[in-house]
């Protein structure tokens, strides 16, 4: 079920769950009601940017009128980005609990979440990876399933499998771990291609097909990879046709010194995650996402994207560029970059913090740049340089 998206009512969840088959995912307690919070009204003035020297109005989206976009919705209103900003704070600081010191990374992870995106977490072991998977999920109330990827692992044990019922004398669809809000897939390059490639209809169209039959996934859906960037023997290294299929790639790093000195109080004391409680439903991540769709952007701004995708398919450091997926997950980053703000528009600032996490792991470099994530990223920070960011007026 849906959720329902009024702006006269603000963001709300959907109704009560509704029964859903087996053969389209999981159970249906993670599609819960939402909590109903009031909604903040807004006299609904036009709205300007300041940030970044971008001015950024209704009527600046051509067909919209400053009433409504292409299609048919209406634009955010400022009091709705202000809801769902403190609504994505509770998650934010959620996680926070338990993940100490990563503010920057925890963002991104909620950014992610409310652009419908999928992660890939590349950091050396023991950094807290498989926990910040765990602590997302909890914190949306969702159900979360985990799986190793090992050499050995099959398709169907993502997917799921057909098994033979002798009562019914029917094939019976039992779904495997991949039918849940958010999956873990640890260590993804330690499996074979051929398992890795199982995920590759999961992650795009939110469906996994057995036996020629598909099975829906029941949204929200989230995919958080891992993978390590040392031992590198006995493993598969992604495809790139996989890797584009992940809005963003982001790392951990090691914390700081005061932050490890907490993270080794806490977790010697007791258990943090075990605390941990949901902040809001999935049914509520859901009405959020589809309220982040509604974000304004400027011509400008598209522009402003169109231009920085195409400048590293033209790049003496870049054999090959990011593809026009790349743009489109770009920019519903921003979206939820500037609506996780408090904004119900965006600035050229939303694409520029976003733009190597989100492109870096789409390149391959020239073989004379050959190197880790870190080179990637800073050949894209070369690439903002090159490509000037809209101004006032533009």
């Amino acid at each position: 079920m849906r959720p329902s998206s009024d702006t006269g009512s603000g963001i709300r969840g959907s109704g009560p769950a509704e029964e859903i088959d087996r053969r389209t995912g999981p159970d249906g307690d993670a599609r819960a009601a939402g909590d109903g919070r009031p909604h903040v009204r807004t006299d609904g003035a036009v709205r300007t940017g300041a940030d970044d020297g971008a001015v950024l109005t209704d009527a600046a989206v051509p067909g919209t009128g400053g009433r409504t976009q292409a299609d048919g919705q209406p634009p955010l209103t400022a009091g709705e980005a202000e809801e769902i900003a403190s609504r994505a704070g509770l998650v934010a600081r959620n996680i926070a609990s338990v993940i100490l010191g990563k503010e920057h990374v925890i963002r991104s992870c909620v950014i992610a979440l409310l652009a419908g995106g999928h992660l890939i977490v590349e950091d050396y072991p023991g950094v807290g990876k498989t926990l910040l998977a765990k602590a997302l999920a909890r914190s949306v109330g969702g159900r979360f399933s985990r799986i190793q990827f090992t050499p050995d692992l099959l398709p169907s044990d993502v997917t799921g499998v057909n098994v033979f019922d002798q009562h019914s004398t029917r094939f019976e669809f039992r779904p495997g771990p991949v039918f849940a809000n958010v999956v873990l897939a640890d260590e993804i390059n330690r499996a074979s291609p051929k398992t890795q490639a199982s995920l590759l209809e999961c992650m795009e169209e939110g469906q996994a097909t057995v036996d020629n039959v598909a099975h829906r996934i029941a949204p929200p859906f989230m995919i958080v990879a891992t993978q390590n960037p040392v031992e590198y023997e006995g493993t598969y290294p992604l495809p790139e046709a996989q890797l584009d299929r992940f809005m963003m790639r982001i790392s951990l790093g090691y914390p700081a010194v005061e932050a490890e000195e907490s993270i080794l109080d806490s977790q010697t004391s007791g258990d943090p995650f075990a605390a941990l409680q949901p902040v809001m439903q999935a049914a509520d991540v859901l009405a959020l996402q589809q309220a982040v769709l509604r974000v304004r952007v400027a011509p400008a701004i598209r522009r402003y994207v169109v231009d920085l995708v195409a400048a590293t398919r033209d790049h003496p450091e870049i054999y090959l560029g990011a593809s026009p997926r790349a743009g489109i997950a770009l920019l519903r980053a921003a979206k939820a970059s500037a609506v996780l703000s408090g904004r119900d528009y965006v600035v050229p600032q939303d694409v520029k913090q976003l733009a190597a996490r989100v492109l870096a792991h789409r390149i391959i470099l020239s073989t004379d740049m050959s190197g880790g994530a870190e080179i990637a990223e800073a050949v894209i920070g070369r690439v903002l340089e090159h490509v000037p960011a809209p101004g006032p007026g533009r």
